[in-house]
């Protein structure tokens, strides 16, 4: 079982230059985090912090794999992951998240919980559209698909055209 304590990162105990984190996450990471776009995994994260005085420098990279369903077929897919971001973090009176590369950290507790940013950033760079490589769909999904797509072609040609585009239509031709 994955505890998101892991991924608190104690600034206040940080020494000026640079700091290494490394975490592994799994589908345990996944259903902690309890997110709606990605629910297994296999990450790997390399996180350098570096201080200097109050603000921190951090640099994420995140390789690995999630399992996305398929727009198509709806199987699980495996879709890699090789994302490098950056995020600054400062101290202030009150935690604040108003953009989206700076965040404050809160002087009293000085710890900043990256759970929710490693997410993110694997999240975003998954594509829009995640499909199969071509053949590797559910191919009883597939026919299905084709069947009903053939009923729907099958429809639409079907279908008397109305009297007044087919006049049209003439028109077009005469030219």
């Amino acid at each position: 079982m994955c505890t998101l304590d892991t991924l608190q990162i104690n600034l206040k105990r940080l020494e000026d230059g640079v700091s290494h984190f490394q975490f592994d996450l799994n589908d345990d990471y996944f259903k902690a985090i309890d997110a709606p776009e990605v629910e297994r995994g296999d990450i790997h994260v390399d996180l350098d912090v570096k201080r200097m005085g109050d603000v921190f420098e951090l640099e994420f990279h995140c390789v690995g794999v999630v399992h996305v369903p398929c727009d198509l077929c709806l199987d699980d897919m495996e879709q890699p992951i090789d994302v490098r971001n950056r995020l600054v973090a400062q101290f202030g009176m009150e935690e604040s998240n108003t953009d989206d590369e700076l965040v404050t950290v809160d002087e009293n507790e000085g710890t900043l919980d990256v759970s929710w940013v490693i997410y993110e950033f694997v999240a975003l760079d998954i594509p829009i559209k995640h499909v199969h490589a071509p053949g590797e769909c559910n191919p009883a999904m597939t026919k299905v698909l084709d069947e009903l797509n053939a009923t729907h072609i099958g429809e639409t040609e079907e279908e008397p055209i109305d009297p007044r585009w087919e006049k049209l239509k003439n028109l077009k031709i005469k030219e």
